[in-house]
């Protein structure tokens, strides 16, 4: 029988595809390691000398985190169910080649060195036979990885839920320390101050975006007694960073589903996520505006404005003047309260799982630039 479930085995392994791709088990261990990290982030921020910084970092490593777990989980369930197609598409034929095989096991050891054709006939079997074992037992080799690949992907897959949980808990526990740390902070400079009722009777007035923007300028003050050396946002074009993890999904005056085009680019992103900047700027309006949902609007250099529509949650105040990097929202929606769900779903770029979308827009002078041109970004 151990023969005959050799041959089996083999046979079995001869009908898999050599397909080159990464490892997921290696992918989903590597971040596991990043959520750990993390984990040990998040207890350090207490004690930094900018806790600010340490907790942006921190929920930005559980975001790495937490997405690259579910993509090297979702790459374990891909290969799993290939290995386990191979299984069922041959799963016929091979149970008949296993009754064959399992009928001659059952013969006697002494029927089995006789040939119909006699001497020369067995001579040639026994050449054959001993030709074709040990490719055989090759394949079989390759059908015993496979098969422990995987049992190693599934219980990896169990093992990974719980990683999931904590990382989800960890992710939450650090958003509201940021938010809390972010309403504490009084040591930023502010470089321009905002006339209340001009504000009011702009946002009032303002029928789309564009026009809020040109009317902005004049709506705030410029203080002369502070003086803020930032870098030339110039030199920033075409290696800024995109501000959330995400998903460009629509660039600048592409038409969505209604055929309504926009000069800026729609990045589909998971709820809470963190949204930070990508140069230093002095913020200029934190608020509703129209049908924007709530709007941050940021100048990082002489003449220009950078948009951020659609969050659920803004940091900081008009007239502060934020670095590279620094937390300016959250989005919105709510965090996932089902592990296994949250699994499930698709990955970051284009599940369902990914229902909020940033609007980024970028203004010189007033009028809209193509954000294309100063993000070092393919969009894919």
């Amino acid at each position: 029988m151990r023969r005959a479930a050799i041959l089996f085995a083999a046979c079995l392994a001869m009908t898999a595809p050599a397909t080159a791709q990464t490892d997921p088990t290696e992918s989903a261990r590597q971040a596991m390691l990043l959520l750990q990290e993390a984990a040990k982030a998040l207890d350090g921020a207490d004690g930094a000398g900018d806790r600010v910084a340490a907790l942006t970092q921190t929920v930005q490593a559980y975001e790495a985190g937490l997405a690259a777990l579910r993509e090297g989980l979702r790459q374990a369930r891909v290969r799993e169910a290939a290995i386990d197609g191979v299984f069922r598409a041959e799963n016929e034929r091979l149970a008949q080649l296993l009754g064959v095989l399992q009928a001659i096991e059952a013969s006697p050891e002494p029927h089995l060195l006789l040939h119909p054709e006699g001497p020369v006939g067995t001579a040639r079997t026994g050449m054959i036979l001993s030709d074709v074992t040990p490719a055989l037992n090759a394949e079989a080799g390759r059908l015993r990885a496979a098969l422990q690949e995987v049992a190693v992907l599934r219980a990896l897959q169990e093992s990974a839920v719980v990683t999931l949980e904590q990382g989800l808990t960890g992710v939450q526990q650090a958003r509201t320390a940021l938010s809390q740390a972010m309403s504490n902070r009084t040591d930023l400079p502010k470089r321009i101050t905002t006339d209340p009722e001009a504000m009011e009777n702009l946002i009032a007035t303002a029928d789309t975006l564009e026009s809020f923007a040109s009317g902005l300028m004049s709506a705030t003050v410029e203080d002369t007694s502070v003086s803020i050396a930032n870098p030339d946002f110039t030199e920033a074009q075409g290696t800024l960073e995109l501000p959330v993890l995400g998903r460009i999904i629509r660039r600048m005056d592409e038409a969505d589903a209604a055929g309504v085009r926009r000069p800026g680019w729609v990045i589909a992103t998971r709820p809470l996520t963190l949204v930070t900047l990508p140069w230093p700027a002095t913020i200029r309006y934190l608020g509703p505006l129209l049908d924007y949902g709530q709007v941050a609007i940021v100048e990082p250099g002489e003449d220009y404005l950078l948009v951020f529509a659609g969050l659920g949650q803004l940091f900081g105040e008009v007239g502060e003047v934020l670095p590279k990097g620094a937390p300016i929202g959250l989005m919105g929606g709510a965090a996932p309260t089902d592990p296994q769900a949250f699994l499930i779903s698709n990955d970051t770029a284009g599940g369902a799982e990914a229902n909020q979308t940033l609007y980024l827009e970028l203004r010189k002078d007033g009028e809209p630039v193509d954000p294309a041109d100063w993000f070092a970004v393919s969009g894919e």
